[in-house]
């Protein structure tokens, strides 16, 4: 009896033991060819914003406020991961040609430079009004729906530099002179040559500005933002009248006038737009201040509402207040500027934003 329950037990444990033997493990299934590697979608990734600039006929690399302008772009390619492209205008029939090169192209926004583009830019506007278009140094009165006018306050900054051009001159005149005579031309003159008056005021000289009546709104100006050889003539007149500190606002013209004052030795210069004394290192040791336009930051605002979803056509307008303007540091000529002279323009800088002196 017990060796036929021990047989029963034998024989039930080999039944078992076979039966689980037959039994396979299912694996999962996988909807795809054998022997091929398992395919891996790629995330979907959205085009990037395109932002394209028209340049005025000074080209990208003016040293001035086209290239103040792409630099604001270029710190959105980094800053958002835009992408940025730019167009260069050799003359003033190419500003309607280079738009519409970038209408076609299907730019996101198109930027265009300078008081002289604004025509092309309206009729393009308005021709393609689903399109986003920022004007630097220009604006419409009134607003354009589609179009958003960057405009400075550059008199506000000028205003500090003629101040401090009066508290440094030796021969107690100082001079000015211009591309065209148009707005945003004559505002950095005007600031620069009221801020003169103001030193007279507050100290009792007679500093003279020459190149420009600010009253008479008559002046010296070279019917031109590139000729070179003009900046340097223009600033060897003046020179000659005796002027020892000179501000162009010529764009390019001005290095002509930089390159007469560093062979003259005796006269000092100021820039516009950029901080010269960076863009142009090579006049840095004449190069007193300089009077910014900062493009950049406005250009780079106008970009990330563009990007967020808020752009809408109106002005956005670069002030001291907004660092949209500012006076640059005097770098190598640091020492010429006293500590009473700079606390006495860092006082002014003050009284311009809290509205106690107002620029007309």
């Amino acid at each position: 009896m017990r060796k036929n329950l021990l047989l029963i037990i034998s024989l039930l444990l080999v039944a078992s033991l076979a039966l689980a033997a037959c039994q396979k493990v299912e694996a999962p299934v996988v909807d795809q060819p054998m022997n091929e590697e398992p395919v891996v979608e790629a995330p979907v990734t959205e085009d990037k914003v395109k932002v394209c600039q028209v340049t005025d006929t000074g080209g990208i690399d003016d040293k001035s406020f086209n290239a103040t302008a792409w630099k604001g772009i270029e710190d959105a390619q980094t800053s958002l991961g835009i992408e940025g492209k730019y167009l260069e205008s050799q003359e003033t029939a190419d500003y309607e040609k280079n738009i519409n090169a970038f209408i076609e192209d299907e730019c996101d926004l198109i930027i265009t430079v300078g008081f002289l583009i604004g025509d092309a830019t309206a009729a393009a506007s308005a021709v393609y009004p689903d399109a986003k278009f920022s004007i630097v140094d220009f604006a419409f009165d009134p607003a354009l729906p589609n179009v958003v006018g960057q405009i400075f306050e550059t008199d506000e900054a000028a205003f500090l530099a003629g101040y401090l051009a009066a508290g440094v001159t030796k021969t107690g005149k100082v001079g000015t002179f211009g591309g065209l005579q148009i707005p945003t031309v004559t505002i950095f003159m005007d600031g620069f040559a009221k801020g003169v008056a103001k030193y007279n005021e507050v100290k009792g000289t007679n500093v003279e500005v020459l190149g420009w009546d600010v009253e008479a709104q008559t002046g010296l100006f070279t019917n031109d933002f590139e000729d070179q050889q003009k900046g340097r003539e223009y600033a060897i007149s003046l020179m000659d009248e005796g002027a020892d500190i000179i501000m162009p606002v010529a764009g390019p013209v001005g290095i002509g006038s930089a390159a007469a004052i560093q062979e003259r030795g005796n006269a000092y210069f100021i820039g516009v737009d950029a901080d010269w004394a960076l863009t142009n290192e090579k006049y840095a040791d004449v190069t007193l201040t300089s009077v910014m336009k900062l493009m950049d930051s406005t250009t780079e605002a106008v970009i990330k509402s563009v990007l967020d979803g808020t752009f809408a056509g109106g002005v956005v307008v670069g002030t001291l207040a907004n660092e949209g303007v500012a006076l640059a540091p005097f770098h190598n000529l640091e020492s010429l500027v006293s500590d009473e002279l700079k606390a006495e323009i860092e006082q002014l800088k003050a009284d311009i934003i809290a509205g106690t002196i107002v620029l007309e």
